[in-house]
């Protein structure tokens, strides 16, 4: 690409833990000699990770919700979720239920397949299809990762949905399903290029689900990638899926699939542990996808905008990109006023990227989150050096776009406002950004003087 030029000013934008600056622009920051006590310190020869994408799950019970809105509303919605213009914010990745979850918009739960051998991904085509389809009509680089949350009942242990385990005779059976649900998804016009193939592996609850052991996983997978194979797919598959607690489940799998190609890396969930525990799958020459947290309420419901921003920022965004993630995809794109329509146990309310309440459209902070990263950050960007205070600190994490242009997304985690300066090749920007607030800078290029 043609050389930027070198920058002198960097672009800001800004939301405060109050709410009453939502991803609004600021003021330009000027490069000048400021550098402050609190400096964050910018290195583009360190090279990390790649940016993948930021998004959520269009669940049914966020297809449900969307779908029914009035077609000018939910178009104008649509746009601000996955377009960059104007308001927009650019949302390119998006992980899809295949088949029932705990946020279905009616009983019964469903899979592709509930009666052998009459398989259909019917239920998907009256609401999740098109919309799946209007927002890569909107945003063409939109990315799609499929999970099941179960495999259809005959095939486990349980006999049901809820819980249970994938039996051994029906590997080849739970293979041959999900590369029905690739192929009948691509032939509906939404390609899945990344697949899980157990949400959260080690949890059996009253919703649907599935047990699988780090063991089992590894020898389903090498199945399944061979009827992917057969059936000339490039889908990539991604092991685990569940919570930072435990990274020795993906980490067997992945010794134990080394093999095969299309196995790239681990999924996690941000339910238990800590963010850093993904650095283990870096280190191990894998890629980190992250890929569900859920929104909830706060204690004091007033506080839910400034702690979920506080809160998210710091942990999905960057710490967890600080410690190898690609991606930063929550759950529910839209839930309800009542955190629904849902069937499962959120015991403390969930919250999606946005809440419909009828007619009503509000953008929670979650939206305002996923913003800061997507509508700044392009796909192939490579995260950067950059020097960073720790947890409840001034916080950072840092993007070279592929013209060369930055992004640094900056969390003032502290009680009280602080002001701090972005140094790079010996340039500094100065600026103050109050109590839980969260900043993107963006400029063109390394500042000369």
């Amino acid at each position: 690409a043609p050389a930027r030029p070198a920058a002198t000013t960097a672009q800001v934008w800004i939301t405060t833990a109050d709410g009453t600056k939502r991803l609004a622009r600021a003021a330009d920051a000027s490069f000048d000699d400021g550098r402050q006590q609190i400096d964050i310190s910018v290195d583009s020869r360190e090279q990390e990770q790649q940016f993948t994408g930021a998004g959520a799950s269009l669940t049914e019970a966020s297809a449900h919700l969307i779908a029914g809105l009035p077609e000018g509303q939910r178009t104008a919605l649509m746009k601000d979720l996955f377009s960059r213009d104007g308001a927009g914010i650019g949302l390119n990745y998006l992980r899809q239920p295949l088949g029932g979850s705990d946020f279905v918009a009616r009983l019964p739960y469903y899979t592709y397949e509930d009666t052998k051998g009459a398989f259909s991904i019917g239920r998907d085509t009256e609401e999740i299809l098109p919309l799946l389809k209007q927002a890569r009509g909107i945003n063409s680089g939109i990315r799609v990762m499929g999970t099941p949350w179960s495999a259809p009942a005959w095939m486990k242990d349980s006999g049901k949905p809820e819980g249970g385990r994938l039996t051994r005779e029906h590997y080849g059976d739970y293979a041959d399903y999900l590369v029905r649900a690739v192929k009948a998804y691509r032939e509906a016009g939404v390609p899945v290029d990344d697949l899980t193939v157990q949400n959260e592996p080690l949890f059996e609850t009253t919703y649907p689900s599935m047990g699988m052991s780090a063991d089992e996983q590894a020898d389903f997978l090498k199945v399944l990638d061979a009827r992917l194979t057969a059936a000339a797919l490039p889908t990539r598959l991604f092991a685990y899926d569940h919570n930072w607690d435990r990274p020795d489940f993906p980490l067997t799998v992945l010794n134990r699939t080394k093999d095969i190609a299309r196995v790239q890396g681990a999924a996690f969930h941000c339910y238990g542990g800590s963010p850093e525990a993904q650095q283990q799958v870096r280190d191990a020459g894998k890629r980190v996808f992250f890929t569900e947290c859920s929104g909830t309420d706060s204690d004091d419901p007033a506080r839910t905008f400034a702690d979920t921003l506080k809160w998210q920022t710091e942990n999905l965004v960057i710490r967890s990109m600080r410690s190898g993630a690609e991606t930063v995809v929550l759950w529910n794109l839209a839930l309800d006023k009542d955190g629904g329509p849902h069937f499962g146990n959120c015991g403390t309310r969930c919250n999606g990227v946005v809440q419909v309440d009828g007619g009503a459209v509000t953008k929670n902070a979650e939206y305002y989150v996923l913003g800061h990263v997507a509508k700044f950050v392009d796909r192939g960007a490579h995260r950067i050096g950059s020097t960073s205070q720790g947890s409840g600190g001034v916080q950072d994490v840092v993007f070279e776009n592929p013209d060369g242009s930055r992004a640094a997304v900056v969390l003032n985690a502290t009680g009280s406002a602080r002001t701090f300066s972005v140094t790079e090749s010996g340039r500094s920007l100065r600026y103050e950004l109050p109590a839980g607030a969260v900043a993107t800078f963006r400029w063109s290029g390394a500042p000369t003087g």
